[in-house]
């Protein structure tokens, strides 16, 4: 059943509501959520008669997640216009918190705090709460007698899970006759009125040129009308105790093993005395001036925070770059562009990403001030020939991506076609698609090669599953519908991305399964954090075997050039004319396996935003650390799985090397190209279901009872 009826979901032009029926997500992962325009009010009581605009004369409460502003926000237009009393509400969730860095977390209080003063100004308070949702907001509702409760709508699946269990015990809580309902909002970015208008391809989405909405100031709000207990602002410190009584992390110091960066694990591994890398912006260098209205609240300081007030204030010094300035606060916010400025562009979402993800300022009001800038400086025009500042275009050009891969998240979820239940996790402010399949049995996890997608897994995810294991597949930052954000992509940072993946998802030691990228990259995950694997599959895996090798180049500072720009379009031009000839060059044994689904698939990827930027990385990949090197001390827990007509390696070759200089290593060959687990997907199926049983078999005791 879908997440969202294709037929009856709706996006009315502001704002967009819809209310949760009596499905539950927990029990179903796809909940059907029917839809409703603000005009409308309640259209149906619980029991499907008219509510005669009850709604209102009630009172709701308005719950704040990932929405904390009061600026452009639809919620609590809606709220506002359908209560006679409103009640703001902020839940310190330790399971929504958890998802966060202490760095966002850190975020969090400025903007909460924030948004106390601004709700003050309107008339309103905010109540603060510590707790689980569902029972904070359970005792509210029967404290104030609310009918509604307003919440963003979400696309992240545990906090989906979250939502469900508040609507389920909203269900029991009983006001004027009726229970409660959890209304969701949205922020319409385009101007779309239905999922039905979302093409699959991001380039026939271009061709249909929807407008952009305009963001809305706040609203004249209601007053609370009772005397309430509001709460205090805990100070950072109580928030870090609140979170450590609260852990729910299963296994203890894996919070540790996700600050360990790639990089310096290896220099530990070389022996080699610790480097700042200016772009690890969880590494403070020198301390900072203390700068008069900064955007930059957080210990570390590297990311824009605060209030809406203030990081409007850092987005006009961003836009504005190039104009220069003399005020201490604006060329603050220079100084960290040009430090995040690992390519034209990229600075802007790893400044403003981590306020965007916690609704301190909405997509759509970024892009209206980028463009209004843009207009300023163009005399009022807007030139079809790109715009007039990288900032400006990195602005306006990253939220455009942010809610396109939003809403084909969404959609993902509302096209539930019984193949696969996807679900989205948010990694360092970006949306990653992925699967799982399974009930028990040890943990598996299948990662794609360049340009795939988990559904590249499509006949190993169940049948892997079927053979007694609990399977998840990812499709990891930059390919498929996962999101592309502009970034320097490498190898190591995706390791890094299967790092978090384990610790925040799988929740347990796992065994990987890598194909081509895809298995380089699982090494470079086992060998730096061997505490999350338990053993690993490479399926002709990239990455040399290099004999006697006396060092082992670091991770070097990636910068794109020009020649890489234009390798990477000329790339993708290529790859979109060839892409089905080339695909059946790596399935020699089994071409028919390239069918139209696949090839279609791949050609739609090539279409979204950021991919020029994801091919770039092809010529800056640093896979000169060998293989030898990573699985030094976990050969035994090895398997090379190698199609021998592999058209772009010498598979023969590799394998000889593989057993030279990798003692203890397992192998198996196959009689396929590059991609053996989807040209032959029974035997790679039965070759891992055997593989991980044996491993299993060999575990101590100890290991097994944490699963």
């Amino acid at each position: 059943m879908p997440l969202l009826s294709l037929t009856t979901t709706t996006f009315p032009h502001f704002p967009s509501l819809s209310f949760l029926p009596n499905t539950s997500l927990i029990s179903s992962p796809t909940p059907r959520l029917a839809r409703l325009s603000l005009r409308a009010k309640i259209a149906e009581s619980d029991k499907g008669e008219p509510s005669n605009g009850a709604a209102s004369s009630s009172s709701s409460i308005l719950w704040f997640k990932h929405d904390l502003r009061v600026d452009d926000h639809p919620g609590l237009i809606a709220a506002a216009s359908n209560s006679q009393s409103l009640l703001p509400l902020y839940v310190f969730d330790h399971r929504i918190l958890s998802r966060f860095s202490e760095e966002m977390q850190e975020m969090v209080l400025f903007a909460v705090e924030d948004l106390r003063k601004s709700l003050k100004e309107l008339g309103l308070d905010l109540m603060i709460r510590f707790g689980s949702a569902e029972n904070v907001i359970q005792d509210l509702v029967k404290e104030v007698k609310a009918t509604n409760v307003y919440a963003e709508e979400e696309v992240e699946y545990d906090v989906r899970v979250i939502m469900d269990v508040v609507r389920e015990t909203l269900e029991k809580v009983y006001s004027e006759e009726r229970s409660a309902r959890l209304v969701l909002w949205q922020t319409p970015f385009y101007d779309i009125k239905t999922l039905k208008d979302l093409p699959a391809s991001h380039d026939d989405f271009q061709k249909l040129q929807f407008s952009i909405t305009s963001p809305a100031p706040p609203p004249t709000l209601p007053s609370a009308k009772l005397e309430l207990d509001w709460g205090p602002l805990p100070t950072f410190d109580v928030l870090k105790e609140f979170m450590n009584k609260n852990g729910c992390n299963p296994q203890k110091g894996w919070n540790l093993i996700k600050e360990m960066s790639a990089e310096s694990i290896l220099q530990k591994k070389l022996r080699k005395p610790d480097k700042s890398n200016r772009n690890d912006l969880s590494v403070r260098r020198t301390p900072r001036k203390q700068v008069d209205k900064s955007g930059f609240v957080t210990q570390k300081g590297n990311i824009v925070g605060g209030g809406t007030n203030t990081v409007l204030n850092a987005l006009a010094a961003y836009l504005r770059y190039l104009e220069g300035t003399a005020r201490d606060d604006w060329q603050e916010v220079h100084e960290q562009v040009r430090n995040a400025e690992t390519r034209d562009g990229a600075s802007f979402t790893a400044l403003f990403g981590p306020a965007l993800c916690l609704g301190i300022i909405s997509r759509r009001r970024v892009h209206y001030e980028a463009i209004t800038y843009e207009k300023d400086r163009n005399a009022g025009f807007l030139s079809p020939f790109g715009y007039s500042a990288v900032t400006i275009g990195a602005a306006a050009d990253a939220v455009c991506s942010m809610e396109w891969y939003w809403l084909m998240c969404l959609k993902s979820l509302a096209s539930y076609d019984g193949r696969y239940s996807i679900q989205i996790w948010r990694w360092k402010s970006h949306l990653i698609q992925y699967t799982v399949s399974g009930h028990e049995g040890p943990a598996i996890l299948l990662v794609h090669g360049f340009g795939a997608f988990l559904e590249h897994y499509r006949d190993n995810i169940y049948g892997i599953a079927e053979g007694g294991n609990r399977v998840w597949a990812l499709t990891i930052l930059g390919f498929g519908k996962s999101e592309k954000p502009n970034t320097v992509y490498t190898e190591v940072m995706w390791a890094e991305l299967l790092r978090d993946f384990i610790v925040e998802v799988v929740g347990e030691p796992v065994h990987l399964v890598g194909n081509s990228i895809g298995g380089y990259i699982v090494a470079i995950a086992a060998c730096f954090w061997h505490a999350l694997v338990k053993s690993i599959v490479l399926i002709n895996s990239a990455g040399n075997v290099i004999p006697g090798y006396s060092f082992v180049p670091l991770t070097k500072e990636r910068q794109t050039s020009g020649a890489s720009w234009l390798g990477a379009r000329l790339l993708l031009f290529f790859l979109r004319l060839r892409l089905k000839d080339i695909m059946k060059s790596y399935y020699p044994t089994k071409p028919e396996r390239v069918d139209d689904w696949l090839v279609n698939e791949m050609l739609r990827a090539s279409y979204d935003p950021g991919v020029p930027v994801v091919l770039e990385s092809i010529f800056s990949f640093n896979l000169s650390i060998p293989l030898n090197f990573l699985l030094e001390g976990i050969e035994e827990k090895v398997l090379i799985i190698q199609g021998m007509k592999d058209p772009i390696s010498d598979s023969k070759s590799k394998l000889a090397m593989l057993k030279e200089h990798c003692a203890g290593v397992a192998i198996k060959e196959l009689d396929a190209g590059h991609c053996p687990h989807d040209e032959l997907p029974e035997d790679v199926n039965s070759m891992i279901c055997e593989w991980v049983a044996s491993v299993q078999s060999k575990l101590p005791a100890e290991s097994l009872s944490q699963i």
